[in-house]
């Protein structure tokens, strides 16, 4: 059974950082794309960073770029998402997920990912 946990979540203040770490089970994330997503109150959930399969490939959402890195560390079978200049905006919970193992680039959006961790809060105050 394919299961992801997230964790690192937490209150920060603006321009501070984070870490955020997906720790995966009953699969290899070496093998697997996954995407990092968040949904803020009120707000659809959106795509901040995914990487596919090749560990190379990335995408992140403008917003984000320059100061998130998606990295992966096949040992610890974990994705991390490295957060910095944290901003209020970024407040939001925040979801790993990985899509069906075939899929090895899918775009990243919610709709492309099929198996989702519970969610950690981040809460970024000004």
């Amino acid at each position: 059974q394919l299961h992801l946990e997230e964790s690192g979540g937490g209150l920060v203040q603006s321009g501070g950082s984070l870490r955020l770490s997906c720790v995966g089970s009953g699969f290899s994330v070496e093998y697997s794309a996954i995407g990092w997503f968040r949904q803020a109150p009120g707000k659809e959930r959106e795509g901040v960073s995914c990487i596919g399969s090749d560990g190379e490939s990335t995408f992140y959402r403008d917003s984000v770029k320059g100061r998130f890195t998606i990295s992966r560390d096949s040992v610890q079978n974990t994705v991390y998402l490295q957060m910095k200049n944290l901003e209020p905006e970024d407040t939001a919970v925040y979801y790993c997920a990985a899509p069906y193992p075939w899929r090895t680039q899918p775009p990243c959006a919610p709709g492309e990912y099929d198996f989702w961790g519970q969610g950690t809060q981040v809460t970024v105050s000004s």
